[in-house]
């Protein structure tokens, strides 16, 4: 089962860290460890860097904005941590957190630690050999939506976090926000954009009971036990973790989840294996979410179109950074594509108002 593990490796040439600053910090925090500091980098993800860093016996994660970043917001450390510190102890599968560090003489932006968690991530595909026949697909869905309803019933207040989010509004600023995101990124003429923007503020629908949320959840941002792939041990990625519609929740997880009906387009850029039979359909999704939360959920086309406009600025953003030479990475050169693929989706899901 090991072989399954998310693991990392090398180093990405530009994304490297000075260990001979990071290592008397991490000295100070933690003395007892007397051997060698190692550094390595997990390859997947393409907001925020994620490194695993092993001091003696310790093995920590640390996380860092990505180089060249131009929208700080979406990458407060310090916001996630916080997030994190308080999370935890209330939601399991929160990371624990170790230390934040703002002095940005030490990495070039401020970045903080937690503990490594061991075990599956579920990317495009499984990992080759682990078994995942239609009963383990329908059983994974299921739970992925099951825990997405389960955040969202969590009494935010009584965990100290009702600080982190607005509610209030917060469905409109959203739609305003991306839609201003997007204009601070452009490297192209996409029509879409203005057809798209115009439609999500004409049929916004009215404000529900706000909650926490992730805004970011997908199969890739959850962690698998490695000795029972259908049990949820985690879920990372917390920058964009807020107060506000739940329904945008939902929204962004259906954009990310692809049905084997969808047009070839979507699936090139599958995030997950969501077309695998056994798996819950977006619709399935939207209907146990329901069951789960006793939420009303009659506007879902509104909040997939949004969250695939949203998604496809979110790509957009970081095709900026390459597009400026702020990053070397190759995976970017092609998000062009996705972009106009995701623009697409998010107008077909408004004009035929269904998910």
């Amino acid at each position: 089962m090991a072989t399954f593990l998310d693991v990392p490796t090398h180093v990405r040439p530009g994304e490297e860290l000075d260990l001979s600053k990071l290592e008397p910090l991490l000295r100070s925090h933690f003395p007892q460890e007397r051997e060698g500091i190692t550094l390595l980098q997990f390859p997947s993800g393409h907001s925020n860097l994620t490194y695993s860093v092993q001091l003696g016996a310790r093995e920590m994660v640390l996380r860092r904005p990505p180089f060249g970043t131009k929208v700080k917001s979406a990458h407060d450390m310090g916001r996630e941590f916080r997030v994190l510190s308080k999370l935890h102890n209330a939601y399991a599968l929160a990371p624990s957190v170790l230390l934040y560090c703002d002095d940005e003489t030490i990495l070039g932006a401020p970045f903080y630690l937690m503990e490594r968690l061991h075990g599956i991530i579920i990317r495009r595909d499984p990992p080759l050999g682990l078994e995942f026949s239609p009963p383990t697909a329908r059983r994974l869905s299921e739970g992925f939506v099951d825990n997405l309803a389960r955040l969202h019933g969590l009494d935010y207040s009584a965990i100290g976090l009702a600080e982190i989010g607005k509610p209030d509004g917060y469905l409109h600023r959203q739609v305003t926000g991306w839609i201003e995101r997007y204009a601070g990124s452009k490297t192209h003429d996409l029509p879409e954009v203005e057809q798209i923007a115009s439609w999500m503020q004409r049929h916004m629908p009215p404000a529900g009971m706000a909650a926490l949320i992730h805004n970011d959840y997908k199969y890739d941002n959850t962690v698998l036990n490695p000795d029972n792939s259908i049990e949820m041990i985690g879920v990372l990625d917390w920058e964009m973790s807020t107060i506000g519609d739940p329904l945008t929740d939902l929204g962004t997880a259906l954009a990310y989840w692809v049905d084997p009906g969808d047009s070839n387009e979507l699936q090139e850029i599958r995030w997950g294996p969501t077309t695998c039979e056994g798996s819950l359909t977006r619709a399935g999704l939207v209907e146990r979410y329901a069951l789960k939360s006793g939420r009303d959920v009659s506007h879902m086309p509104f909040y997939l179109a949004f969250a695939r406009f949203k998604v496809a600025v979110i790509v957009q953003q970081i095709y900026y950074r390459y597009h400026h030479g702020l990053t070397r990475d190759p995976r970017f050169a092609r998000m062009p594509e996705v972009v106009q693929t995701l623009l697409r989706a998010s107008l077909e899901a408004a004009r035929s108002d269904s998910i």
